[in-house]
């Protein structure tokens, strides 16, 4: 025979009191959500080096950020939760919800394997909320190529 709640104090859900006695009320202070504040944040992956160069457009990336981004597990509809703006060579996305930074990255990645840019360019972190497209550095390739055909 087990004790008497012993298996919600294995699952630690059992709370202590101030003088270290266990009592059998699970702490729901923490499990709530504190009302009043409201959690935006906005995302910016900036796409200007590709644009420039004429590999890539920005409004067909930004239907694919549209048509790909799930909320409450539905594609396609992102509702007033989410929304997708693009100004010159940047995507901006603002969302009202708690919302991942590496999602927007996985699916930057998702459209670049799509139009077969993934050999070229390349997701990189330019700041706390923002991504930038870059170009792999090739040049390195290339210059110990031909060090090697010197020799």
């Amino acid at each position: 025979n087990w004790p008497a709640g012993f298996w919600r104090e294995a699952a630690g859900q059992l709370r202590e009191d101030g003088d270290g006695a266990k009592c059998g009320a699970v702490n729901m202070v923490s499990a709530t959500k504190k009302p009043g504040k409201k959690v935006s944040e906005s995302f910016t992956i900036d796409c200007s080096s590709p644009v420039e160069d004429g590999i890539m457009d920005p409004a067909s990336f930004e239907k694919f950020l549209n048509d790909r981004i799930k909320v409450g597990g539905k594609t396609g509809q992102l509702g007033d939760k989410v929304s997708i703006e693009r100004v010159k060579n940047k995507v901006i996305v603002t969302a009202e919800m708690p919302f991942s930074k590496r999602y927007l990255k996985y699916l930057t990645k998702k459209y670049l394997k799509k139009h077969q840019l993934r050999d070229w360019l390349r997701v990189l972190n330019s700041g706390k909320h923002s991504y930038e497209l870059r170009y792999f550095n090739i040049s390195e390739d290339n210059e110990d190529e031909d060090d090697e055909d010197e020799e």
